[in-house]
């Protein structure tokens, strides 16, 4: 039976969250918690859990299977609660929580995965141009709801984002320079999630994995993700694992992998699958605006935290044995 170490430290809401639907839920022993920031490989590193958890390539509806616990705009915790109640294989959940406002058992295994944050906001800037009018108005209800419960007068629809990559990513930069003075903002944004894994990574039931990684090394990651969950994946299975891991066939297996991507993506799984590269902010950005970037990285995280975030453990080091 699982054993708390730490409760939630702080309480995290937003128009798509809401960390108290993790009050009522039940761990098992082997739980997988897979853990991210939006746009950073969390589909990836589930469709990886999911293959190692059956020790199959084959095709499954993992969104279902694999729910999003944290989410508001989807299930009622009810529903979702049941469906890992009634699992009876080895269960993997996923989040968009920061770490301090997830509870930590011994027996959970926790995967976070890290990716440059200039490569996940335009990841997000084609994830927010798909959404349906149905999606947009489930996030939109929801953000009143949530006005409503703190009190606050809801407020109109926010005004339409850039469609140029650089005016994007410039907008965003104002956003964490805005926050960098305020600990409340600073905690919420990029470079503060990422900073409660980061002070956490020397627990030995969480795994830090890059994106970049995968990407580099995808055999070799899937190998370490099954040493960190104790699978015992038999070499001669691991190719064809590694195989339908790969972007191109999650790419060509999408809708059969989401079958609901379409209630939600104007494309569905061909939007939300996109393009699964790294360093596409390189092509719109100046030096200046890197500059500008790498100036807000110093004063928002840690040296350690920073070098990893930009270029992950192959060219970082290990982030259990990198100081602060």
């Amino acid at each position: 039976m699982p054993k708390l170490q730490r409760a939630p430290e702080r309480m995290v809401q937003s128009p798509v969250t809401d960390s108290r639907r993790w009050e009522s839920f039940r761990p098992r022993d082997g739980d997988i918690v897979v853990a991210t920031f939006p746009k950073c490989g969390t589909t990836w590193t589930q469709r990886i859990v999911d293959m190692l958890v059956f020790q199959s390539p084959d095709v499954r509806p993992f969104g279902d299977i694999s729910p999003w616990l944290d989410a508001t705009i989807f299930n009622p915790i009810e529903d979702d609660l049941a469906t890992l109640e009634a699992q009876t294989h080895r269960r993997y959940i996923k989040s968009h929580l920061p770490f301090d406002a997830l509870p930590v058992w011994d027996t959970v295994k926790y995967i976070h995965v890290g990716r440059d944050g200039r490569d996940a906001r335009l990841s997000w800037q084609n994830h927010e141009q798909g959404f349906t009018p149905e999606a947009r108005g489930r996030i939109a209800a929801q953000a009143m709801a949530l006005a409503a419960e703190r009190g606050a007068a809801p407020s109109g629809p926010p005004s339409a984002p850039p469609t140029d990559h650089r005016a994007y990513l410039l907008q965003w930069f104002d956003e964490l320079e805005a926050a960098l003075d305020d600990p409340e903002r600073a905690a919420a944004a990029y470079f503060g999630f990422e900073a409660s894994y980061w002070r956490e990574r020397r627990r030995p039931n969480l795994l830090l994995v890059h994106y970049n990684d995968l990407k580099q090394d995808l055999a070799g990651e899937m190998r370490r993700i099954s040493d960190f969950l104790e699978i015992a994946t038999p070499e001669a299975l691991m190719p064809a694992l590694v195989e339908a891991a790969r972007f191109e066939s999650m790419k060509q297996n999408g809708d059969a992998l989401f079958p609901k991507l379409k209630m939600s993506f104007d494309r569905g799984a061909d939007r939300f699958i996109n393009q699964g590269r790294s360093g596409r902010w390189r092509e719109c950005l100046t030096p200046e605006d890197v500059a500008r970037y790498e100036a807000i990285a110093r004063r928002a995280a840690s040296p350690g935290l920073a070098r990893w975030l930009e270029g992950g453990r192959r060219a970082a080091g290990d982030p259990v044995a990198l100081p602060d």
